[in-house]
């Protein structure tokens, strides 16, 4: 459906639409299947043509920096700006972020849990087929836990710590980790970010050990009395492959630009 505010005039050839954008990106993540913590889709309007889409990880200022110098029309994030809790007011960093994406007519679109769970490009998938795990079936990987959102996967492993300088080199990060009973891997389950809470979930899925960002405190002693082995490899390390391969299908799909700017980030 077109803007009434504007004419189809105002798109150029060989681009697409603000319009076109958002449904495409809805189409392939099926945002509507998720109980998430904040909206996904459009979280911010910008200008209604659209050649050059950037994607990153979270919609921090230095990434809508990036997108402004790289001359962006929109940009697809992880992390966007509007979560479940927030006061609901535009002061400070709000503020700053907001003003520039309205200042420069900047789109922003925002998955969270969908980014997550694509069963090909999502941030799980895409871990999965960087670490080497090997699908379960012919349908492809396990899935476990609240809304599907953890994956399982093959492995061949002598154990935790092969594992772990595995995913240290893939990632180049260092990884906290724990080795539980020093079992050979040979069934591996992860969930990207902010996921401790599914290592119950993990270990009774059957797994040898269990990939996420962070860890808490209660996980050393869950990894220690179930003998399963826990991984902690980092909250933006383990999120930062979805946004560029969802980014880079529905740019291929639309014959648009695009560009993914990694913002380093320690968590």
């Amino acid at each position: 459906m077109q803007d009434r505010c504007l004419p189809a005039a105002d798109v150029e050839p060989g681009g697409t639409t603000r319009e076109a954008l958002g449904a495409a990106l809805d189409a392939l993540l099926e945002p509507a299947r998720f109980q998430d913590y904040g909206p996904n889709g459009l979280q911010v309007e910008g200008r209604r043509p659209i050649r050059r889409l950037l994607s990153g990880v979270t919609a921090s200022l230095a990434l809508i920096e990036a997108a402004i110098e790289a001359g962006a029309d929109a940009i697809l994030v992880h992390h966007g700006l509007f979560w479940r809790g927030q006061r609901g007011t535009v002061t400070g960093w709000m503020k700053a972020r907001l003003q520039r994406l309205l200042v420069h007519d900047i789109n922003l679109y925002a998955y969270h849990l969908p980014l997550d769970a694509h069963a090909e490009l999502g941030n799980n998938a895409q871990l999965g087929q960087r670490l080497g795990f090997a699908p379960l079936s012919d349908e492809g990987w396990g899935r476990f836990g609240d809304q599907q959102l953890g994956f399982l996967g093959g492995c061949d492993v002598q154990d935790a710590a092969a594992l772990a300088a595995r995913v240290e080199a893939v990632l180049g990060r260092r990884a906290t980790w724990l080795p539980g009973d020093g079992r050979p891997i040979r069934r591996v389950a992860w969930c990207s970010g902010g996921a401790q809470g599914y290592f119950e979930a993990a270990i009774a899925a059957g797994a040898d050990a269990f990939l996420t960002g962070e860890i808490s405190e209660p996980q050393a002693h869950l990894a220690r009395e179930c003998g399963v082995a826990f991984l902690a490899c980092g909250h933006h390390a383990t999120e930062r492959y979805g946004a560029p391969a969802v980014g880079a299908h529905v740019a291929a799909q639309l014959g648009i630009e695009h560009r993914f700017i990694d913002i380093d980030n320690p968590a």
